[in-house]
């Protein structure tokens, strides 16, 4: 039986792409490139902030990165100012995590997003203690595909890695399931395509929350 759900945040818990979106272009506006499409930052986010300011750069026509660490900088300073900007649950999640806690499950959250901002806005939206654990970008945990902030969930939760299920929206989650060595269930209502999910070996691969509930029924291993 699977004992933990470790959920990314940005685009599979939440809908955060308005926020990203919208510190990225103060930034690019700050060095007077132009903003780009809020549905752009689908693809610019998934790999942390940082890398999501230098693709946005890329994208505006700083393709040198010239501005990135000053951007970086500003980027981090406006961003914690208000990272709930627009910010609300996924359609359908919240009652389907209550069920995951009902069944018995710990669940838990691993996010790219800087760690003060990823509890800030965990803990907002699904209130304080909802989740077992709450784990962001840290100096001592190396983001994502790394797997260390999965393991490091999974070894203070009192769990196995092959009794975890690893749920996201982006390769590099599909990415850092696998190395860790839980099984992968990639969400289609993110920030990526199904077949980006595909491509990196989604065990799992689904298009509402309803269905997690289903895998957890029927305590698939790999």
């Amino acid at each position: 039986m699977y004992k933990l759900c470790i959920f990314d945040l940005d685009g599979t818990l939440a809908d955060t792409v308005e926020s990203i979106a919208r510190v990225g272009n103060m930034v690019l506006e700050h060095f007077g490139l132009p903003p780009q499409p809020v549905k752009d930052y689908n693809y610019f986010a998934g790999d942390g902030v940082d890398t999501a300011l230098k693709r946005a750069l890329a994208a505006a026509g700083d393709t040198a990165g010239v501005h990135y660490e000053e951007g970086k900088t500003l980027f981090r300073k406006w961003f914690a100012m208000d990272p709930l900007y627009h910010v609300k649950p996924m359609p359908g999640i919240f009652p389907v995590l209550e069920a995951v806690k009902h069944m018995g499950l710990e669940i838990a959250v691993f996010s790219n997003k800087p760690h003060l901002e990823a509890v800030h806005v965990v803990e907002t939206i699904f209130g304080k203690g909802f989740f077992s654990m709450i784990q962001g970008q840290t100096e001592q945990i190396p983001k994502k595909p790394s797997p260390d902030g999965a393991l490091y969930l999974a070894e203070k939760l009192g769990v196995k890695p092959a009794e975890c299920l690893y749920l996201g929206d982006t390769n590099t989650d599909m990415d850092t399931g696998r190395a860790a060595g839980m099984d992968t269930v990639g969400v289609t209502w993110g920030f990526r395509p199904a077949e980006e999910l595909r491509e990196h070996h989604a065990k799992f691969l689904i298009e509402h929350p309803e269905q997690i509930l289903e895998i957890l029924e029927d305590g698939q291993y790999a």
